[in-house]
């Protein structure tokens, strides 16, 4: 499975892992989203990029959807960890807008 999540305290963290793309965001999409709905108490939703090894813009409209959806359900939204490559697409896509994005750390 492209990704695995984990709840601590108050949220729920997905570790992304391998590609994503068309072929692959549906499971992401299905997987997180039901995590989601299901964790009615947690308040953030933090997607780990650490994992990911090409992104195009399937991730971008998958990080778009999880905040529509978490944000409906009163959570925050963050993401953690973004190659200096898709840091600079969430950036220009605007996402920093909605939600902290962050750099793997050096």
């Amino acid at each position: 499975m492209p990704v695995t999540i984990k709840t601590k305290q108050n949220t729920i963290y997905a570790y992304l892992k391998g590609e994503i793309d068309h072929h692959t965001a549906p499971e992401l999409r299905n997987t997180i989203d039901d995590a989601i709905i299901m964790n009615e108490t947690s308040q953030m939703l933090v997607l780990d990029f650490s994992g990911v090894t090409f992104m195009d813009s399937s991730g971008v409209g998958l990080v778009m959807g999880r905040y529509r959806l978490a944000s409906s359900k009163g959570k925050k939204l963050r993401v953690d960890n973004l190659s200096e490559r898709d840091y600079k697409i969430m950036k220009m896509s605007g996402i920093e807008k909605l939600a902290q994005i962050n750099k793997v750390k050096e």
